[in-house]
């Protein structure tokens, strides 16, 4: 799942934290790739964050199904300078990702988590 959106980086990093809220996630790390691997091996990178969002409620069904299943966990969400003026958002497709660990018992909540992600693509690509 992936958007482009002509909002600045920062008001899009903004814009998906306030939607993943709106679909009741909470983000557990922010990631800035563009500073780390300045820090780590002085290079100069594009303006790219990983957001690790979480469901916590879908979150703890899914543990309860399967105890791996914190493998996958949080859910991913990436937002990067596209070039000309642009901001790409993408979400992992948690049913591609869940496909791994083979417990038909979280196909459900990977349902779930997908539709949910889904609306925050969207309404960033809304605008």
């Amino acid at each position: 799942m992936k958007a482009t959106t002509t909002l600045p980086f920062q008001e899009a990093i903004n814009r998906v934290t306030e939607e993943l809220k709106r679909e009741g996630f909470g983000v557990l790390t922010d990631i800035d790739v563009q500073e780390t691997l300045k820090k780590k091996l002085n290079v100069d990178f594009r303006k790219y964050r990983i957001l690790g969002a979480c469901n916590p409620p879908t979150a703890f069904r899914a543990l309860e199904n399967e105890i791996d299943i914190g493998l996958m966990l949080p859910c991913n969400v990436i937002a990067y300078e596209a070039g000309g003026q642009q901001t790409v958002v993408a979400a992992i497709d948690p049913v591609a990702s869940m496909m791994a660990v083979h417990n038909e018992a979280i196909g459900e909540h990977a349902q779930e988590i997908r539709r949910r992600l889904k609306h925050v693509i969207e309404a960033i690509e809304k605008g």
